[in-house]
């Protein structure tokens, strides 16, 4: 392409489901490349299978490009100068153009019944041919079209293929591929009901939209040489065309399944964007990790931000084999995300949205004291209620008493253990620094190893086995908070001991 060019591109997802991965990564390819050239990135609902049709999938479709921070230039929701974005808001463009065709001798009207159909692919399956339409009223009079209409059957509009030569299209990948037209059949362009299919919608709204370069799943490969001669059939120029390499499933076997997968080990795969936000996986995070697969930054890097990507995604580091979905990475790259790339209060308002969700107080103070503690101990944003949950639970229920006994302890000893941290909490101020090394002192002191008097009082405090370091755990709670559970933890274990049992450490 030559830089004087002005590039538009579009992303053009029917509305017929949530989003799904592969199409995220679809957008994002189409993104990077817009903003590399300073172009502009189009939203258009392809919404003219009405029978699939959800509402509710474009608000999904809206929500998946927001959440990684895509900025849309024109669509349904932003405007543009190119609308409607919603294709079945544009029928009467297509039918009109359609029409068109159909009186320059480009296409022609077919009343072929869905019986019909299914007979000429037996009889073409019996005879070892490919299935397909035989073209049997692509060249019948004006009389016999008239007799036909006149019987009430259905009436679509095919193209008229070429039946002889090739067809080449350029792919930017790929370079030149060429197709024998021979094997090509005359498709609809125009259904009954009025609706466009895909073929001739995209062709009519990519060359009114002013698209300049196609983007799209390497699936459309078998459609680019017919939408090549409806371009040529209309007298328009086509656009520059990428076909992207898909996803594969992770064991890279088959194109990622449209439905939650599981590995071997039996954990769930989602492939709806949205569970990766419920699941609590960072946008930033999702951005880079899908722009890795299919494209290669260079130089080895794996991390890189957006600003970085968008210097360098011009598309020819695409690589044009298909790539297989490596879910592992992704935790990786979250985690990295987690503790590199995210900023404490950045997390902290990450994190308020799941308290309010789980009924649980936002307390600013305490999170200021517990994510700077976890931020390197966590992957995913929904681990943060797993591990710290506690520090803000006002109903909090202690562990039962054998879980507060450490490795060559018991309920005795381990009562002892934490009357002694008690008392010498009491006089102790609350500061992690302050108190470490006076515990540690203490453990030594009363012949305890350093693990088991702190792990103790990490379940007495946390009712859990990990939980965040134990003196910020202190410090968030809070000295009344640590030592009312602490003696909550005491009488538990005391209940346990015979009666009698010496008291005295």
């Amino acid at each position: 392409m030559t830089e004087s060019q002005n590039v538009r591109v579009r992303f053009a997802p029917s509305p017929t489901g949530p989003m799904h991965i592969g199409g995220l990564r679809t957008a994002i390819f189409n993104w990077l490349f817009a903003r590399h050239h300073k172009g502009a990135f189009i939203l258009r609902i392809e919404d003219t299978d009405q029978s699939r049709y959800k509402p509710e999938a474009e608000d999904l479709i809206y929500r998946a490009l927001d959440w990684v921070g895509m900025d849309v230039d024109e669509s349904p929701r932003d405007g543009g100068d190119y609308g409607p974005y919603r294709q079945s808001e544009r029928l009467e463009r297509y039918q009109q153009w359609a029409t068109w065709l159909v009186e320059n001798d480009k296409a022609y009207y077919d009343y072929t019944t869905s019986e019909e159909l299914e007979q000429i692919n037996e009889a073409k399956k019996k005879r070892g041919e490919p299935p397909g339409y035989d073209r049997r009223h692509r060249d019948i009079t004006t009389e016999e079209r008239a007799k036909l209409k006149a019987e009430g059957r259905p009436e679509v509009i095919r193209f008229k293929m070429p039946l002889t030569g090739n067809t080449e299209v350029e792919d930017m990948l790929r370079g030149k591929i060429d197709f024998d037209n021979s094997t090509l059949g005359d498709t609809v362009l125009l259904k009954s009901d009025g609706f466009p299919t895909y073929h001739l919608a995209n062709v009519v709204d990519d060359h009114f939209m002013e698209i300049s370069h196609i983007l799209r799943a390497n699936e459309w490969i078998a459609s680019a040489p017919l939408h090549k001669q409806v371009y040529a059939a209309f007298g328009w120029q086509m656009p520059q065309i990428m076909h992207l390499p898909v996803l594969l499933n992770p064991n890279g076997k088959g194109k990622m399944s449209k439905r939650e997968l599981q590995d071997d080990k039996g954990n769930v795969i989602p492939v709806l964007v949205h569970r990766y936000e419920e699941l609590g996986y960072l946008p930033n995070a999702m951005m880079n990790f899908l722009t890795n697969i299919g494209w290669t930054f260079g130089e080895d890097q794996e991390v890189f931000s957006v600003e970085e990507a968008i210097e360098r995604f011009d598309g020819t580091r695409v690589n044009p084999a298909n790539s297989a979905f490596p879910i592992d990475k992704l935790r990786w790259f979250n985690g990295i995300y987690m503790r590199e790339k995210t900023s404490v209060e950045e997390l902290i308002e990450q994190f308020k949205p799941l308290l309010e969700k789980e009924g649980l107080p936002v307390d600013d103070e305490k999170l200021r004291i517990i994510v700077p503690a976890i931020q390197t101990r966590i992957e995913t944003l929904n681990e943060f209620l797993d591990i710290a949950g506690f520090v803000f639970r006002e109903d909090f229920e202690p562990a039962a008493a054998e879980e507060h006994i450490q490795k060559k302890m018991d309920a005795e000893s381990t009562r002892r253990a934490l009357q002694l941290a008690y008392d010498a909490l009491q006089d102790m101020e609350f500061n992690a620094e302050a108190m470490e090394e006076p515990m540690r002192q203490l453990a030594k002191d009363n012949g305890l190893k350093v693990g088991q008097l702190f792990g103790t009082l990490r379940v007495a405090t946390s009712a859990q086995k990990i939980a965040p370091p134990l003196f910020d755990t202190f410090v968030a709670l809070g000295k009344d908070e640590t030592l009312r559970r602490i003696e909550q933890s005491i009488a538990i274990m005391g209940a346990e001991l015979p009666e009698n049992a010496e008291n005295q450490p």
